[in-house]
């Protein structure tokens, strides 16, 4: 798939199935990934590749996180944070690791690791695969990173559930760019 095409018809689809990409493609995926705009070489991104038994795990990390951090769950929101994970057949956690530096601030390093999002759903979609990009409740929190054994200098900043796409995509419409563009050429 050429460059244009890829930027052009990646989607975030409605259902993701089996297969997903094999360790060798994520390998390239993650390269892909590492190739966002980094400021000051800080590497502020980091991943937890959640497949299998881990879709358990992370299922487990929402129940008990919501049950402690959220007021007046009903069973009906506990339900939903429980069967979040099995969405997808894979899940990847998207980390900021936040580094004290005099000329990038934390807005910056958490802006990194979103364009290397950005990088894996195009890698994806090259690879006939796609991803979606979730955030909710369970990013941007800091005592969230406890719960995944990060330190403290971490910040989950969202959560790609990625695999194959499945079912009918949905139509993106075409956009008129001179809404979204003003030009200063004088």
């Amino acid at each position: 798939m050429d460059a244009m095409t890829n930027l052009l018809t990646r989607n975030s689809p409605r259902e993701l199935i089996t297969p997903i990409p094999t360790k060798d493609e994520m390998h390239e995926i993650y390269q892909a990934a590492l190739r966002a705009p980094d400021h000051a070489w800080l590497r502020p991104s980091r991943f937890i590749e959640v497949t299998g038994n881990g879709l358990d795990k992370l299922s487990k990390v929402f129940v008990e996180f919501a049950s402690k951090e959220f007021k007046d769950l009903t069973p009906l929101q506990m339900e939903k944070y429980e069967s979040a994970p099995f969405r997808a057949p894979m899940i990847i956690i998207l980390i900021t690791q936040i580094t004290e530096h005099p000329k990038v601030p934390k807005v910056e390093q958490m802006l990194s690791t979103a364009t290397a999002a950005q990088n894996i759903l195009l890698a994806l979609h090259a690879k006939n695969y796609a991803g979606i990009w979730r955030t909710g409740k369970f990013a941007f929190n800091k005592k969230l990173a406890e719960y995944f054994n990060l330190t403290p200098d971490h910040e989950v900043v969202g959560y790609l559930y990625v695999g194959t796409p499945a079912g009918t995509q949905k139509k993106i419409p075409q956009l008129d760019v001179n809404k979204f563009v003003t030009h200063w050429d004088e």
